[in-house]
């Protein structure tokens, strides 16, 4: 079970590295035909808000669907809150940590999670690693204190 698991993250990461496959910094949606390639070790992050940094992978998260590289600082918490738009997260490197209901999901190097938009959790880095994640999303970002 654990290996179809394993084999199951890493097949949603092929999947969404493989849907990246244009430039940086695109203005806006991949054409179906367009090439993206994008390194995580060479984005140029800058830093979004007390603890978050991101480089854009393509689109234009202000204004509509996009995908980028993100990090959190180790220990980063976002309190709880929720998005108007789904968003897909691949763990790259240490752990992006979420938190709902039902549990707590640890998305490290190869895990997927969809956060479904409008659904209530919490989010943050790992404590000792932070983390480094490709996020993606068919709207533009937003972030909504939970009540």
């Amino acid at each position: 079970m654990k290996k179809i698991l394993v084999t199951l993250g890493m097949t949603a990461v092929v999947a969404v590295v493989g849907s990246i496959v244009v430039a940086q910094n695109q203005e806006e949606s991949p054409k179906k035909d367009d090439l993206i390639f994008a390194s995580a070790e060479k984005a140029k992050f800058k830093e979004v808000s007390p603890g978050i940094s991101k480089a854009a992978v393509w689109g234009d998260e202000e204004k509509g669907a996009y995908g980028t590289f993100t990090k959190f600082k180790p220990g980063l918490d976002n309190g709880m809150h929720t998005h108007t738009n789904d968003i897909w997260v691949v763990g790259i490197k240490g752990a992006y940590v979420y938190r709902d209901e039902t549990g707590e999901k640890r998305v490290t190097a190869g895990n997927f999670i969809r956060i479904p938009g409008g659904k209530k959790h919490w989010s943050g880095g790992d404590k000792k690693t932070g983390a480094l994640f490709y996020e993606e999303s068919s709207g533009k970002f937003d972030i909504v204190p939970a009540k």
